[in-house]
């Protein structure tokens, strides 16, 4: 059930971190179910807020395997609601996981092949494939991409360390919980420039590239870098490392969210546009669009995953 403490600023919703949480901890439950191992979260992408989670509402989140690498299990998660008086589910969000298995020596392992069994297997297995390519065009213009000093469009830091209470299996930052922090910062950021009704309706290119460790100094870093008549594009970057060399952060995270000002109707509201005084502004407003043009690539991730057979 969907509780008071999982409700955004608004207090009205759950919040986007919340649910990035669950869909983690259901696919990473999956992914340790099918290899036997512990899994770590290689890539979140697609994620689709469809329609906002009130508190008190029934939670249903759907994992399963629909492709395996060597060490690599693709997982697409669905998470469905009801009231809880009704029990009838209906989809409120989706996305899909990819998880490395690591063995004992925290290593990449191999996993078991998954192999098609029905012709709705086999076309899930292809979505996966016709997606890799892409993925990996938009994972290389995103870690590409120059941010400096030298732009001027609305930012929002935070940073604090990492806590025991963060520590997955692993003895890591569970990735369910970077994504809260990512949250968070990135609608620090929207309502900043919109308003406080401000929230995600997508998570995309979510990369994972090293994990973070307890006690690690953790920076996350938003920057509004795109507008649409009613859109903010967030960029959003966490880096860490050890509190002896705090200058010398390292990437660990990186993604791109999308939020937008509910009105009292539900409906997004329009957005003031964002000026780009700087070249770097510019630049970083090219590279949203151009994000936005390679997500159009992508296959459609098919949404009622929940009952395939």
């Amino acid at each position: 059930m969907a509780n008071p403490q999982d409700v955004a600023a608004s207090g009205t919703t759950v919040a986007a971190g919340s649910v990035l949480e669950w869909i983690d901890k259901a696919g990473y439950a999956c992914a340790v179910g099918w290899s036997a191992s512990y899994c770590v979260t290689a890539y979140v992408g697609n994620v689709h807020f469809t329609r906002p989670i009130e508190p008190g509402r029934l939670v249903e989140v759907h994992a399963r395997i629909i492709h395996t690498g060597r060490t690599s299990m693709h997982v697409p998660v669905t998470v469905e609601t009801t009231d809880v008086r009704e029990r009838r589910y209906t989809p409120a969000t989706h996305c899909i996981l990819v998880f490395v298995a690591m063995d004992d020596a925290r290593r990449p392992r191999e996993v078991p092949e998954w192999r098609p069994r029905s012709a709705a297997d086999e076309a899930l297995q292809r979505n996966a494939r016709e997606r890799l390519e892409p993925r990996r065009r938009i994972q290389a213009a995103m870690r590409d991409q120059l941010y400096s000093a030298e732009g001027t469009t609305p930012r929002t830091v935070f940073r604090f360390l990492a806590a025991p209470g963060d520590v997955n299996w692993g003895g890591k930052a569970h990735g369910g919980t970077v994504m809260r922090w990512i949250d968070e910062t990135a609608y620090a950021c929207a309502a900043s420039w919109s308003s406080e009704a401000a929230v995600a309706v997508y998570s995309g290119g979510i990369h994972f590239y090293r994990p973070i460790q307890i006690g690690d100094i953790v920076e996350v870093d938003a920057r509004l870098i795109h507008t649409g008549p009613r859109s903010m594009h967030i960029s959003v970057r966490v880096r860490s490392g050890s509190p002896r060399t705090p200058h010398d952060l390292q990437l660990t995270t990186q993604c791109m969210s999308i939020f937008v000002s509910r009105g009292a109707d539900g409906s997004a509201e329009p957005v003031r546009p964002l000026p780009l005084a700087s070249a770097e502004d510019e630049r970083l407003d090219a590279h949203a669009r151009a994000l936005i043009a390679m997500r159009a690539d992508l296959p459609t991730l098919p949404v009622d995953l929940a009952h395939s057979p």
